[in-house]
Order: C-alpha cells, then sequence, then structure tokens
C-alpha cells in the first residue's frame, strides 16, 4: 500500500522533472500553460508538488513532448486487451457484432 509520504514525494518528483522539462525547452510557465491550454495556476501547483487532475497534466506533458510518458503506464502494450485475455481464460470467442437491419 502507497503511503501519503510516498504520494507527496512523487508529486514532487514529478512536478520538478515537468519544471526541468519545461525550462530545457527555453518555456516560461505562462507559455507553457497557455500552449497546453491549462491555467497557469494550475502549472505551478504541479511544479511545486500539489495535486492536480490527471485531465491537466496530460496536455501539458504531451506539450512537451513526452506522450513517450504514458506508454510505460501501459501494463499490456501491444498485447491484447484485457477482455479479450478473460476471453481467453475462459475459453470463448468474441461474439461477432449484430448488424443493423434498414427497413424499407
Amino acid at each position: 500500500m502507497t503511503s501519503m509520504a510516498d504520494t507527496t514525494e512523487l508529486l514532487r518528483s514529478i512536478g520538478e522533472q515537468l519544471r526541468q522539462l519545461r525550462i530545457a525547452e527555453g518555456l516560461s510557465q505562462e507559455e507553457l500553460a497557455a500552449r497546453a491550454n491549462v491555467g497557469v495556476a494550475t502549472l505551478r501547483r504541479l511544479e511545486t508538488g500539489h495535486d492536480i487532475s490527471l485531465g491537466r497534466l496530460i496536455p501539458l506533458i504531451k506539450t512537451l513532448g513526452r506522450a513517450d510518458w504514458f506508454a510505460e503506464l501501459d501494463p499490456i502494450g501491444d498485447g491484447p486487451t484485457p477482455m479479450e485475455l478473460v476471453r481467453e481464460r475462459e475459453g470463448r470467442e468474441r461474439r461477432p457484432r449484430r448488424v443493423s437491419r434498414s427497413r424499407s
């Protein structure tokens, strides 16, 4: 189980990494926030280790060209989807989708 201290440290680490990327790109907080369509206050909160929503973090990371960070979160990669794994374990094939018939 993750402790609150671990979560706080992880937030600080993410914020610091994002700040370093922003600086390496030569962007001010205002410029990055505008390009990512998030508020400057949100970016400042993140850079100082505070929690922000995932919906605000994603555009910041994408704007900095680091969408590859999200690939590391994908436990399956290019493999089967979770539902395909379940079906495989149960020995079931995927049912074909119904085709709607147009009425004449």
